[in-house]
């Protein structure tokens, strides 16, 4: 049975072009991303602001410390971004938490109309639902949601 699993395995992979020695590499990175995320997520939402959703567009952020520091943390923000959408990408296929890995990708990246999608997708009643019982677990009032 396993034998045939690990032939169907091959084949899948062969036929997709990837090589099976990836996955050596892969898999591991693939279950520290969901053990991550299982800690992180609630930690996150646990500290947002309560009327963070509430406002039509997210105010502007106070510029604070110098510049460059700024501008340098934008950028490893975004490229952890990017690496965490091509690895979420990756893992609709293979072995991993792909949708949750792509999500924490667009959280982190700087897009137009981010806000607006992120609104949406927390309007939804069971991500509303789920966020809700994170914040509840960590002593939280809800959020403010239009």
């Amino acid at each position: 049975m396993i034998d045939a699993i690990q032939s169907l395995a091959t084949r899948m992979l062969a036929l997709l072009g990837i090589d099976p020695r990836w996955l050596a590499w892969a898999t591991p990175v693939s279950l520290l991303t969901l053990l991550a995320t299982v800690a992180l997520l609630p930690l996150l939402v646990a500290r947002l602001p309560q009327d963070y959703f509430y406002r039509e567009h997210r105010p502007p952020q106070p510029h604070t410390g110098h510049w460059l520091l700024r501008y340098s943390l934008l950028i490893v923000k975004n490229l952890l971004g990017a690496v965490l959408l091509v690895a979420g990408l990756a893992m609709v296929v293979l072995p991993g938490p792909g949708i949750v890995t792509i999500l924490a990708a667009f959280a982190l990246l700087n897009l137009p109309g981010k806000y607006r999608l992120e609104r949406w997708l927390v309007s939804r009643p069971k991500v509303r639902a789920a966020i809700s019982m994170m914040r509840e677990r960590a002593g939280q009032p809800p959020l403010h949601l239009p």
